[in-house]
């Protein structure tokens, strides 16, 4: 879930900041996350696929990709509603806040760990992922003069 949200927060990112239009935002993050999630599901089936078992590595896949697919279809919903990227890129910011909130706190509460650290850390990875999409964004333009 975490992956999923990294991933398509900074490839929105990036997309916005290139000045790509709404539809292409969301058709390149569909795009993207549905392939992501295809890769994670056949990576998860594989690591846990034994020889008398692939029930449990087929369970197991389809729930990581699925999760994945869940979580990064909630960052391009504002896509489909507000035409105005940096809006919409807003929108997608306070959902990959809360998704990782939620996340965090259901998991520390289960496995007993602490939330505030492990919440901060995923923050953290998401922000610096997030700046290199900014950053690939303007060199798009920049460097190439792209203007989708």
């Amino acid at each position: 879930m975490h992956d999923a949200i990294v991933s398509t927060t900074g490839l929105v990112v990036g997309l916005v900041f290139a000045a790509a239009g709404q539809y292409v935002v969301l058709l390149t993050a569909i795009i993207a996350s549905v392939a992501a999630a295809l890769s994670m599901t056949a990576s998860e089936y594989l690591s846990v696929r034994t020889g008398e078992n692939s029930n449990v590595a087929l369970r197991c896949g389809l729930s990581t990709g699925l999760a994945y697919l869940f979580s990064s279809g909630m960052l391009v919903i504002p896509f489909l509603f507000i035409s105005n990227t940096f809006v919409a890129l807003a929108m997608t910011g306070v959902i990959a806040v809360s998704v990782i909130f939620f996340f965090n706190y259901v998991k520390s509460h289960l496995c007993h760990e602490k939330f505030w650290p492990k919440f901060i850390e995923m923050l953290l990875i998401c922000a610096i992922v997030t700046t290199v999409g900014f950053i690939i964004g303007e060199c798009a333009k920049l460097c190439f003069g792209l203007e989708i």
